[in-house]
């Protein structure tokens, strides 16, 4: 897919009005790249390519981190098969969005498991989109609908 990469460090922008990069902080950095993230083709097979990379979540409406609060846990792990964590291939990031706003970006090594979890507040409902960078295979992009 087509899309506004900052670049300084690769961010991808789901809004083509942002002049602040939300992760390195550089201004009026952005340009269109084409092939800035891939997406699952819904009618095409999905192959193994797809099944390591698509990011897959899960929705927790329960909070036992704070509390007296209610809290919305996005868990997203990286892979239907879950992706290899090793120094030559790796997920080097995940990074949240709620209805195409950056929210969070997680930075991995090979050193952990591929996946991220973001605690929101209950009210923030709508589309939470996904784009997960793969060292080797570039990035992929997921969303769910929270309503």
């Amino acid at each position: 897919m087509r899309g506004v990469v900052c670049k300084v460090c690769g961010y991808v922008s789901l809004s083509e009005n942002d002049v602040k990069c939300p992760v390195c902080r550089s201004r009026n950095v952005f340009g269109i790249k084409e092939n800035a993230y891939k997406m699952l083709d819904v009618e095409a097979p999905i192959g193994e390519l797809e099944k390591k990379h698509i990011p897959v979540f899960t929705i927790v409406e329960e909070c036992g981190l704070i509390s007296g609060s209610v809290c919305l846990d996005v868990h997203v792990k990286i892979g239907e098969v879950t992706h290899s964590m090793f120094p030559e291939h790796f997920i080097s990031e995940i990074t949240f969005y709620i209805n195409n706003r950056f929210v969070e970006n997680v930075m991995l090594t090979s050193n952990v498991n591929p996946a991220a979890v973001v605690h929101l507040k209950d009210s923030m409902r709508g589309k939470i989109q996904v784009i997960e960078s793969c060292n080797l295979h570039g990035r992929w992009f997921s969303e769910v609908d929270i309503k």
